[in-house]
């Protein structure tokens, strides 16, 4: 049962568009996300947005400047491994 399971999701899998990849590409790098703090003391975490220059977009907030930063290298390695699914399943072990 699990094999039929992981055929049947596992193949049906999409790839994201042009418009997509390059947004993820955006999220991927650091260079373009920055932290401010809000007048109620709280951290809060924006990126650049892609499609409109000079313009912040936030994404989350935190209590601490170390927890907004550890959620944007959260985002960034997210980002960073979707981008790394859209070249295709890696070989991970052969056999002969």
């Amino acid at each position: 049962m699990t094999y039929l399971y992981y055929k049947t999701s596992s193949t049906g899998t999409v790839k994201p568009n042009e418009t997509t990849v390059k947004h993820w590409k955006h999220l991927a790098a650091k260079k373009n996300w920055r932290i401010t703090q809000l007048p109620n003391g709280f951290y809060q975490t924006e990126c650049l947005n892609p499609d409109k220059e000079h313009e912040w977009q936030d994404v989350t907030r935190r209590e601490t400047i170390e927890g907004a930063e550890t959620a944007i290298n959260g985002s960034v390695t997210h980002f960073a491994s979707k981008l790394e699914a859209t070249k295709g399943p890696k070989v991970v072990k052969t056999f002969e």
